[in-house]
């Protein structure tokens, strides 16, 4: 079991890390948060593989705000874009409205 154990905990030390540097590095705000949210849902399996692998049921409030606080998140961007994008494509080449 602690093999298990060490194996899930480097992948998911691996894959943070790996977030973190596309958080860092995107080229886009949309690839920041996309990132974001990858890394919150990393996150959430870190605590998740934790309370499974001590047999504690105390941390699922904690696992049930942060997915809800990502699905939130992510809509909230994804309407921030589609709004900037309808901004973007209604005006003409020079800055006025048609």
């Amino acid at each position: 079991m602690t093999a298990v154990a060490v194996t899930v905990t480097v992948l998911l030390a691996v894959a943070g890390g790996l977030t973190l540097t596309r958080v860092i590095r995107g080229p886009s705000i949309l690839d920041r948060a996309v990132a974001t949210d990858v890394l919150l849902a990393i996150i959430v399996a870190a605590i998740a593989t934790e309370a499974a692998y001590s047999r504690d049921a105390t941390a699922l409030p904690v696992l049930v705000v942060l997915a809800v606080l990502g699905f939130v998140g992510s809509v909230s961007v994804a309407r921030f874009a589609a709004r900037r994008d309808d901004n973007a494509t209604s005006t003409t080449s020079d800055g006025s409205q048609p």
